[in-house]
């Protein structure tokens, strides 16, 4: 599914998009509760929109509702909703090792609520299959895992357990699973959502997804496994042969992206996805005003933000972005030598782009000056997080190293 395109390519095939999606200038129809942007405020017959896909499609406005890898759906938007579809399918196949047309799955408002969608549908699946309460489902995941586990226990009534981590290798024993397991299934509980992190949002850390599963089934539990890789969907991939947290991994049945991060589209922008035959646990009946009804969380959804993610992984096609992350992870090697160097402590998964240091090391103004980032706000920082990103090029790391060393020196 994954090719690159050229700038005119892209265009043509946005454009074309487009004209299969209602214009409500041309066409005036009386149902719809919504239109284009209101042109009283924004500038929407400006010349060089004919030559501006995204901001054509932000104008155009077209409302990306529902699931479309699931085939009927509005049909006034029929046109960008291909889009998204093609979207879904080169992040679940050419990404993640999925099998062809295996996948569901919709551009989410972020990770958080993508992690959120995944509970979501496990929860029913449970309640609905073996006539179980929420309170007799568990989450596990690392106490490095993203909030919005506690999020999503918070809203679906579900158990949460948080397992420790080694603080050096930011690793959950197999021991400590074991436990937590055998202490969920002496209380009777027997159905579980297993959370593994695709690299987390602090350290880049990798869980493993096999000490989950020997575990569930040493205690025979029913269970699922979802990966967050909201952080390392467009990452890990690229730069590790490991393919346990992918669709490759029969375990694996769904997984979070987020492509306002590494992918650079607008904020606003996760992506959720999930095997065939799971989704339809959400159906909303109620919805019947919808075609095709809905499974989202979110509901009506811009579809301008599907458009950005087709748009700029079609532009640098699989083999420009696997050039892209491998430059960032070259700036990471860079950074991660002068660390070592200097002796300072730090924490780095191999090849990724987030490094994260001792905080004893590095003195809170350079913190202050550089925008480094703790791991907790709320009381002493054990450690602060460099993400290096597409600006964060090796003559921008130069400053803070050179300041960092003086200080240390002194």
């Amino acid at each position: 599914m994954w090719k690159k395109l050229s700038s005119e390519e892209i265009n043509t095939r946005v454009f074309t998009a487009l004209d299969r999606t209602i214009d409500y200038k041309t066409r005036i129809p009386l149902g719809i509760p919504g239109s284009h942007l209101d042109s009283k405020v924004f500038y929407t017959d400006m010349p060089m929109l004919k030559d501006a896909p995204y901001l054509s499609s932000l104008v155009q406005n077209p409302n990306h509702i529902g699931c479309h890898t699931l085939g009927e759906s509005e049909p006034f938007f029929e046109g960008t909703h291909a889009i998204e579809s093609e979207v879904i399918r080169i992040c679940a196949e050419d990404i993640l090792k999925g099998e062809p047309n295996q996948h569901d799955g919709y551009i989410a408002a972020g990770g958080t609520e993508a992690n959120i969608q995944a509970i979501w549908v496990y929860r029913n699946l449970f309640v609905n299959t073996f006539g179980i309460k929420a309170d007799q489902i568990a989450i596990l995941c690392s106490e490095d895992s993203h909030y919005s586990m506690n999020k999503a226990a918070n809203l679906l009534g579900t158990q949460l357990v948080q397992i420790p981590v080694d603080f050096t290798t930011r690793a959950m024993s197999k021991e400590d699973i074991s436990s937590a397991v055998a202490e969920l299934s002496k209380n009777g509980i027997k159905h579980v959502i297993g959370v593994a992190n695709m690299m987390t949002t602090m350290f880049g850390s990798v869980d493993s997804v096999e000490d989950y599963v020997s575990s569930f089934t040493e205690h025979h539990m029913e269970f699922r496994i979802h990966v967050d890789g909201a952080y390392g969907g467009f990452v890990f991939p690229f730069i590790s042969e490991d393919d346990s947290l992918s669709f490759a991994n029969p375990h694996v049945s769904s997984v979070t992206l987020d492509a306002h991060k590494m992918v650079q589209a607008p904020y606003g922008t996760g992506i959720f996805l999930v095997k065939k035959d799971l989704i339809h646990q959400v159906y909303t009946n109620e919805a019947q005003y919808v075609q095709g009804l809905d499974v989202t969380l979110s509901g009506s959804r811009s579809g301008a933000n599907a458009i950005s993610v087709w748009m700029i992984l079609q532009t640098y096609g699989p083999n420009g972005w696997h050039e892209k992350i491998h430059l960032l992870s070259y700036r990471g090697d860079w950074l991660q030598r002068q660390l070592e160097r200097l002796k300072v402590g730090h924490f780095r998964t191999s090849g990724s782009n987030i490094l994260t240091l001792d905080a004893k090391a590095v003195p809170i103004d350079l913190v202050t000056k550089y925008g480094l980032v703790p791991d907790s706000h709320g009381g002493e920082a054990n450690w602060y997080k460099i993400v290096i990103m597409d600006h964060v090029t090796v003559d921008a790391l130069k400053p803070f190293i050179q300041e960092l060393e003086q200080r240390l020196l002194e």
